[in-house]
């Protein structure tokens, strides 16, 4: 069952991703080689903390961290770690945040010092995927338009969209109905509807998009060991259009 929200819930849900978004901003500048991605972690903690909010992810199904950092062919829910980041890498910070019961979600790609062509042509189609997905993000589209979007201009560009993980629904729960797929064809699925708040999280690969799980069963990654970048926002849908909760460019 969807959960359709109400104006004020979605309000709530937005003042959530405003702090989101600062978030990300301060961690832009964090980002550089020597830095940790436990530093980042242990940063996030304590500025949800000054802000009155808290790490949805924290505990959820197990999970012990604020954030997940994925690194290089990590495709998604890496640990945290004290290992050094290095030039010429990217990381990908994800997280939920909870200002008084309301859920917002985002992750970001950043590039490590200085990157290769190749690597910052890869975080740019992955985030040009989802803003041209969030262009489908309308009243009567259908999910299908979603996933068209993002698998028709990625696959064009040469690379590949993750279909081992999708965006969804959030609203009282970290993830509720529907499943977003980042992959599909157009005027299929779903029809979207006012009050429908969703994540959409496309995941793209530098080579194969077939994933493997580590040892530690959360963190997954290239089969290939090929690069993977994401990009998420989360989007409510209204009469006026797309509403991006966690935008950071306002």
């Amino acid at each position: 069952m969807i959960n359709r929200k109400s104006k004020r819930e979605i309000e709530l849900m937005h003042e959530a991703g405003k702090l989101l978004a600062s978030a990300h901003k301060e961690i832009a500048k964090m980002i550089k080689p020597g830095v940790t991605t436990m530093e980042i972690e242990n940063f996030v903690d304590h500025y949800l903390a000054k802000h009155g909010a808290t790490p949805e992810q924290k505990g959820y199904q197990g999970y012990e961290f604020a954030t997940c950092a994925s690194i290089n062919d990590e495709i998604c829910h890496g640990f945290p770690r004290k290992e050094a980041l290095k030039n010429g890498d990217i990381v990908t910070i994800d997280m939920v945040v909870n200002l008084n019961g309301a859920l917002a979600d985002s992750a970001w790609t950043y590039a490590v010092g200085e990157v290769s062509e190749e690597t910052q042509r890869l975080v740019d189609v992955t985030k040009t995927a989802l803003y041209k997905s969030i262009e489908q993000c309308q009243v009567g589209k259908r999910l299908g338009d979603i996933g068209h979007a993002i698998q028709s201009y990625v696959e064009g560009e040469g690379y590949s969209v993750v279909r081992d993980f999708t965006g969804h629904g959030i609203g009282n729960s970290i993830h509720e109905e529907p499943n977003i797929l980042h992959y599909g064809e157009a005027g299929k699925g779903q029809r979207l509807k006012e009050g429908m708040v969703i994540t959409v999280e496309p995941m793209v690969n530098t080579g194969t998009w077939h994933s493997q799980m580590d040892e530690n069963g959360w963190t997954a990654r290239t089969t290939d060991k090929g690069l993977s970048a994401q990009f998420e926002h989360t989007i409510a849908i209204t009469k006026e259009g797309p509403m991006v909760l966690t935008e950071q460019d306002i």
